[in-house]
């Protein structure tokens, strides 16, 4: 029988272990149990992980282990987060294991006061969680000092890749002038990303945790033509015929909007999204959870890390802007077995960029034109060829 490692034994403080512990946290997942012993010894770690494993305390604990105490504006240790959504994830996590050995960690991010960002700076931290725009200008208001820092993180270095954030990756490593470790965490390790790696770290030690992420082949997929002025009252159709539906739309502003449509078409929704509260964003997600809100609408960067069992449906309201964002919202679906229903919704202008996209996930399914009185849409499990009034639907 294998015993199962635990973080005292990994190496972890004593101080961290007990906070851990009172959190309702005692065995490391896998990703932490491989990366955790070479990142606590000093070594360069690339880390080959997806949303969710677990990479947060991965690279935290051993962080906050070797970080000492800083001067004001000068950190010692940070952690770069392509998205605000993420940067508050992460300090959510670290901030009370800070507190238990005495080590201030707060976040740095965009759309926020910067003003005040610089106050916080400015009275001290060990340990800063930035996305690299917001650190960019603090860096050249001379609000912090990026020569000092002595451990990196660079946590989902895929999607700072996509999200266009490389140069500024880069120009930041170059103001990093100190001796440092460098931990990366990536669910790819595509040409950006390895560019990244093969420059920037040294002599790292690679440690891969096999996705679980859901392939084409466990969803079921529907391409449907909409109308714009019948595109909520299908979604609505939709989640009216679901237990649990996940909505993806690409701004905060659609998100709202959509969710009013949905109420007033009877559909129980609500919005997570950037600029919502983190309370509210919450409340949301745990309502969602429970079952005490059938449809849930959010924007990729509100969506990402979400991990929410038992959903039925995923509609992309707006079609993803790649293969890849399909996956990643799809995922959302298809969960424990469970084949889940994948649905894109296709405006006349969008057919070309869907059939692009179709090419690139393997799938020649067509598309099929349907309006919000389509009795198929209730039960999209048994879909049929035949629209709901018993007539051949177009392909």
């Amino acid at each position: 029988m294998t015993t199962l490692p635990s973080f005292a034994s990994l190496g972890v403080d004593r101080k961290l272990v007990d906070s851990l512990e009172a959190a309702g946290i005692s065995t490391p997942f896998p990703v932490q149990a491989l990366t955790i012993p070479d990142a606590i010894g000093g070594r360069d770690v690339c880390g080959k992980a997806k949303t969710g494993s677990g990479k947060t305390l991965a690279f935290g604990l051993p962080m906050l282990m070797r970080t000492p105490r800083a001067k004001p504006s000068q950190p010692l240790s940070l952690v770069l987060v392509p998205t605000r959504e993420l940067a508050v994830q992460v300090t959510e996590v670290l901030e009370p294991l800070g507190k238990a050995i005495e080590r201030r960690v707060g976040a740095v991010y965009g759309g926020a006061d910067l003003d005040k960002q610089v106050r916080l700076l400015e009275k001290g931290l060990d340990v800063v969680i930035a996305t690299p725009g917001r650190l960019i200008d603090l860096a050249d208001r001379g609000a912090i000092d990026l020569s000092c820092i002595t451990t990196l993180v660079v946590d989902e270095a895929d999607r700072m890749a996509d999200m266009g954030f490389m140069p500024q990756v880069e120009w930041l490593l170059r103001h990093m002038t100190a001796e440092r470790q460098t931990l990366l965490f990536s669910a790819t390790l595509d040409s950006a990303v390895d560019m990244l790696v093969k420059r920037y770290l040294s002599d790292p030690v690679f440690h891969e945790i096999q996705s679980n992420q859901v392939t084409v082949d466990e969803m079921e997929h529907r391409f449907l033509k909409v109308h714009q002025l019948d595109k909520a009252k299908v979604t609505a159709a939709i989640a009216g015929g679901a237990d649990k539906t996940i909505v993806f739309v690409r701004t905060k502003r659609g998100a709202d909007r959509l969710v009013d449509d949905l109420r007033e078409n009877g559909v129980h929704a609500a919005a997570i999204h950037g600029d919502l509260r983190q309370g509210l964003r919450e409340r949301g997600l745990s309502d969602f959870s429970a079952g005490k809100l059938t449809t849930l609408v959010a924007t990729d960067v509100a969506a990402r890390g979400l991990d929410i069992d038992g959903v039925d449906v995923v509609v992309h309201y707006d079609p993803p802007e790649d293969h890849k964002a399909y996956l990643h919202r799809s995922g959302r679906t298809a969960r424990a077995g469970e084949s889940g229903i994948v649905v894109t919704l296709v405006l006349w202008d969008q057919e070309l960029a869907v059939e692009r996209l179709q090419k690139r996930l393997g799938l020649r399914l067509g598309m099929v034109e349907v309006f919000s009185n389509d009795l198929r849409l209730k039960d999209l499990a048994n879909w049929s060829t035949e629209d709901g009034s018993g007539a051949e639907a177009t392909r």
